[in-house]
């Protein structure tokens, strides 16, 4: 895409405090730190399918926090169901089949591929959102999307054949980059706590599946070092899907989705350099400086002011 077709002249509002910035940014916090350990379960014998459950468990207490702070009020029209439905199964499906992917192909080929799924919300929410941004954050947004990629990149895998397992993590790639814009969109037809929660009733819904594809027959950890620390990583992960929802409703998707998915990845490999006190490899250092650069363009982009008015139908 040709940055210079996104690009918009900022009007007076073009100094007021970005409030998305601070979701987003607390977003890419709660994710690089639940990144860094969200594996440790799993090395200890906690299927990553348990994880799954676990995640979903904890996504209760920060939809029953948010609820109490709004009333307890639910949007329950036909519009509400349908977007809050879709990105929450989109969000769940994709990791559904993400557990099918990883065991039928290579990681280090489907993780880069899946992380360019802001790409899909990029180009979804410029076509048909119209959103636009200046030139720092058209070259932050370029900058980020190279970014991605590299930080699970490695080359030195052994050849691999196209097969199950590729059509999989575009499956996964496109899911994920349509939940984004459709939390985006939803924004402007309904409350962030109406979208919370049914992101989290799609979440528990998909649990029996998650279940369904655990092998019980294997040794399971059921200890402090399976479920419980999986509950303490996974619980970052829902707080952090919370501020993505708000960052998105106060933000454009244009700018927050590249923001998050490049800043979440970074953080997560400074930390697991520190405790491995490691230097990352050639593809790593390329991702954590392009990563730098696309927050601080990003950072700097100066916001526009606009804000989604949510629809009052069928409330």
């Amino acid at each position: 895409m040709d940055t210079t077709t996104i690009l918009h002249q900022p009007g007076a509002a073009a100094g007021r405090r970005p409030r998305w910035l601070g979701y987003a940014l607390a977003t890419a916090l709660l994710w690089g730190v639940w990144g860094a350990f969200a594996g440790l379960p799993t090395q200890y014998g906690f299927p990553e399918t348990l994880v799954y459950v676990v995640w979903a468990l904890t996504m209760v207490p920060p939809a029953l926090f948010v609820l109490a702070r709004s009333g307890w009020r639910v949007r329950r029209d036909r519009t509400a169901l349908g977007y809050g439905l879709a990105i929450g199964l989109l969000g769940a499906g994709g990791q559904m089949v993400l557990f099918y992917a990883v065991k039928a192909g290579p990681a280090y080929l489907i993780f880069p591929l899946i992380a360019l799924s802001p790409v899909i919300t990029i180009v979804l929410s410029y076509v048909f959102l119209r959103e636009r941004t200046g030139r720092m954050g058209a070259i932050g947004i370029v900058l980020a999307i190279c970014a991605l990629p590299l930080f699970d990149f490695n080359p030195g895998g052994a050849p691999q054949q196209y097969g199950l397992w590729f059509v999989l993590a575009v499956g996964v790639l496109v899911a994920w980059g349509l939940q984004a814009y459709f939390i985006k969109l939803a924004n402007t037809r309904m409350d962030a706590e109406s979208i919370f929660f049914y992101m989290t009733v799609s979440a528990l819904l998909c649990i029996p599946v998650a279940l369904a594809m655990t092998d019980f027959s294997q040794p399971i950890n059921y200890g402090p070092s399976g479920p419980l620390l999986a509950a303490a990583t996974q619980v970052l992960n829902a707080i952090g899907a919370l501020t993505l929802v708000y960052a998105f409703r106060h933000g454009k998707a244009l700018t927050v989705s590249p923001l998050v998915n490049a800043g979440a990845p970074l953080l997560t490999t400074v930390i697991a350099m520190a405790l491995a006190a490691t230097l990352p490899g050639s593809y790593r250092l390329a991702g954590i400086v392009l990563s730098l650069a696309a927050a601080l363009f990003l950072a700097l982009q100066p916001d526009d002011g606009a804000a989604p008015t949510e629809a009052s139908e069928g409330k």
